[in-house]
């Protein structure tokens, strides 16, 4: 029997392509190595993606199609969407048709749409996977056309969405924090024993966490709160001076290449609340104070509620995180171990750490036609 060929649909932003990477090895590990059974997994993406650098790089085929772009609302600009998406379903099919796709799993955007387009011109089934508690325009028509759907976040109003959770990467779903947590604070040169804050804004850093956070370090450190702070890789004006003595580190770096540790170190985050932060810090029983995004649709907010309505996280928006506030609410929290093992309880709860292996089951199930 040949192979299934599993399309893969889901370039543009990491909030897309971390979770087409995680569903891919989690069908790559339902056999074993060299066994020809094994399904085919074939990414799509488009050649301004931060695809071209993350799939190959994971060791899977990505194959690109002309972008796609999409308002994010109905709008009039709804009607320049035909033309864009003309060449794009045309060229997407005749790729379905080459690599004889048994499924197309779109995970939204401006790849998304003429996957689904094509797949259902192509007749080849479609599953559908939204990471947003608010859903974007491509994936609420896939849902619309599409065998079985997929939501991160409970209540998302997508139609026919069954609650999944976030495919994640082993590394993070795995995670054991307190059997790591002596190795990640030497990594990151903190100490052993204190209360630790994460604080990070995204790859990018966020400049409002930069400055409240950098302007309560006296106040943190000197209660004995030790910091592990991101500041993004542009961010180079965000420093803090050094601690005197006797004082709890307060550590700051560009980027975080191992989130793992920094999730191992950590017993609060300060952090924005895209999707994939979301499911990672619940996965991982992290809990955090989730400052959404003050642009866009509002869908970080929405993203965090979940979360924070469990007990497992607190929710400050953007306009009103401040020094004064981290010092009134997440310094009392970071010094009560029986406060802190509460919230880490409840956001562990709302976790969902083998989302990447449920999803692999509806995506199989639909390829096979067992449904």
């Amino acid at each position: 029997m040949s192979p299934l060929s599993v399309v893969l649909a889901g370039g543009g932003t990491g909030g897309h392509i971390e979770p087409m990477l995680a569903l891919a090895d989690a069908l790559g590990r339902r056999t074993g190595p060299g066994d020809d059974t094994a399904p085919r997994i074939t990414c799509l993406g488009t050649a301004r993606g931060m695809e071209t650098r993350l799939v190959p790089a994971r060791g899977y085929d990505l194959r690109l199609i002309p972008p796609v772009p999409l308002p994010r609302k109905p709008t009039l600009d709804l009607l320049r969407v035909p033309g864009r998406v003309r060449r794009s379903v045309a060229d997407t099919r005749a790729l379905l048709d080459e690599l004889a796709a048994d499924v197309v799993v779109g995970f939204g955007g401006y790849v998304a749409l003429p996957a689904y387009l094509a797949a259902r011109r192509a007749s080849v089934p479609v599953v559908v996977h939204e990471q947003n508690a608010l859903p974007g325009l491509a994936n609420r028509i896939g849902a619309r056309i599409a065998a079985r759907v997929a939501v991160t976040v409970p209540g998302t109003p997508l139609h026919r969405g069954e609650h999944v959770g976030m495919p994640l990467r082993t590394a993070i779903s795995g995670l054991d924090r307190a059997a790591r947590r002596a190795e990640a604070r030497e990594t990151f040169g903190l100490d052993a024993d204190r209360p630790t804050l994460l604080v990070f804004g995204g790859s990018q850093g966020a400049a409002s966490l930069n400055r409240a956070a950098t302007a309560a370090a006296d106040a943190l450190t000197a209660a004995g709160v030790q910091v592990l702070h991101a500041r993004g890789p542009k961010n180079t004006d965000v420093t803090v001076p050094p601690r005197p003595a006797g004082a709890a580190p307060y550590v700051v770096v560009d980027y975080l290449e191992r989130m793992d540790l920094a999730y191992a170190a950590a017993d609060l985050a300060l952090c924005r609340s895209g999707a994939v932060t979301v499911a990672e810090l619940s996965a991982v029983g992290l809990p955090a104070a989730f400052v959404p995004l003050p642009i866009g649709n509002g869908e970080q907010r929405r993203n965090a509620l979940p979360v924070v309505e469990a007990g497992g996280g607190l929710l400050v928006e953007d306009a009103d995180l401040s020094p004064p506030w981290i010092e009134a609410t997440l310094l009392p929290l970071l010094t009560d171990p029986a406060a802190l093992s509460g919230y880490a309880a409840h956001a562990a709860a709302a976790g969902v750490p083998d989302a990447d292996e449920r999803l692999a089951d509806i995506v199989l199930e639909v390829a096979t036609g067992d449904r």
